[in-house]
């Protein structure tokens, strides 16, 4: 939970990245949290990494499971966005789901912290972070459904030939394997891209994934743009 009452005066100039207070504690606590550990770090180090006295901080967030919350919901909250805009335009599903994981897989792959391997905190499956629980559950669906029109929209594969049901959720699984490899030092500068690719092979889209990546990265561009919450 977070309020927008003002703190009090800062300890340095400003540190971190972020138009507001808020986001330099997000941004504090994100290095924080993914290179010391959660349970490592308090929020007197969280507040000291931004510049603040402890006090402040409290005037953002009440305490460090509200933090960790924020940057959860932070990375689902966005491709919610952006599928639901496009949803709304006279897409293919490939084109649809392609542009969705690309998007996902991008702001996962590149996010100043990896705050994907976040997920995997033991403290992340008690009910206290239900609200979040329910924004994955939600992308989880809205990548089913995508997987599914694939699927219908896909001549059968030959016999013997594989694709994947959109029942075991293969595609957002997929995509949620990007925290892991980055963790590890693995992957390609373009991971995103052949992980939305990656994701058509998986459901047996027979055409070569590139002939869409120009249709996906215009749907994604105006998807992003209708998904930007607008400013006060």
């Amino acid at each position: 939970m977070s309020t927008s009452v003002p703190g009090r005066p800062r300890l340095a100039q400003k540190r971190r990245p972020g138009t507001t207070p808020r986001d330099e504690v997000l941004d504090a606590a994100g290095e924080l949290f993914t290179t010391r550990g959660y349970a490592a770090t308090s929020t007197r180090k969280i507040a000291e990494a931004v510049g603040m006295r402890q006090p402040s901080l409290y005037h953002h967030f009440r305490t460090k499971d509200d933090i960790l919350e924020a940057l959860l919901s932070g990375t689902v909250a966005g491709p919610l966005r952006i599928a639901d805009a496009l949803a709304r335009r006279p897409l293919s599903a490939p084109v649809r789901l392609h542009a969705l994981c690309h998007g996902d897989a991008v702001q996962l792959w590149t996010s100043p912290w990896n705050l994907g391997i976040l997920y995997l905190l033991p403290e992340v499956r008690t009910e206290r972070f239900a609200r979040f629980h329910q924004q994955r559950d939600a992308l989880r669906l809205r990548y089913r459904a995508l997987s599914q029109a694939v699927l219908d929209e896909a001549p059968a594969p030959p016999t013997g030939g594989y694709r994947a049901d959109p029942a075991d959720d293969t595609v957002f699984r997929l995509t949620e394997t990007l925290p892991n490899l980055r963790a590890d030092g693995l992957g390609h500068p373009d991971q995103p891209l052949r992980t939305a690719d990656l994701a058509l092979h998986t459901l047996g889209w027979p055409d070569n994934p590139a002939t869409l990546h120009a249709p996906s990265a215009q749907a994604l561009e105006q998807a992003t743009s209708d998904a930007t919450p607008p400013t006060d």
